[in-house]
């Protein structure tokens, strides 16, 4: 077994998407039905092995993004990667996703980052289509439809943008 490598790895996202409940479901494997807003920066750790190789991972859950409230790209510096999540229930949460994606292309250039598509367990109350979803995946995003409350997707997602960040 190689060295341990660090990555850091940003939470971004409109507010409410399910940033912390992915972190949760991620790092702890629990996902709390209670919603807890994130003032500024939340901090956690988790070590994976990925292809013979530790990787500590410690993720940065960022508030969420609003009409009032931008995120902080200065939280991005050192970053090996990022995490940007939309809420499936709400369409406009797809519009602040794709706005913080630009914001970081131009202030902090291409890095690693996966899409998650948050609240796909929410069936019958979807507004961002799986159409819409390979629109982006066309586009050259990585997209994966998540649920903090089941867990799909949630650690694939996260063990891919380790594993780009490590190419």
């Amino acid at each position: 077994m190689s060295a341990i490598v660090a990555r850091k790895f940003c939470m971004l996202g409109g507010f409410a998407v399910g940033k912390t409940s992915l972190v949760g479901r991620f790092v702890r494997q629990v996902f709390d039905e209670s919603y807890h807003t994130t003032i500024g920066v939340k901090i956690d750790t988790k070590q994976l092995e990925i292809d013979d190789r530790v990787v500590k991972i410690t993720l940065w859950d960022l508030a969420g993004e609003d009409r009032f409230r931008t995120v902080q790209t200065a939280y991005l510096k050192g970053a090996a990667g990022y995490l940007l999540v939309l809420d499936r229930t709400r369409k406009d949460t797809l519009d602040v996703a794709k706005r913080i994606q630009e914001r970081v292309q131009a202030e902090i250039g291409a890095m690693p980052f996966v899409v998650l598509a948050n609240k796909s367990d929410l069936v019958d109350n979807l507004e961002i289509t799986d159409a819409m979803m390979g629109q982006l995946s066309d586009g050259g995003w990585q997209v994966y439809a998540t649920s903090a409350k089941t867990g799909e997707n949630v650690e694939a997602s996260f063990v891919n943008l380790a594993r780009a960040s490590l190419r």
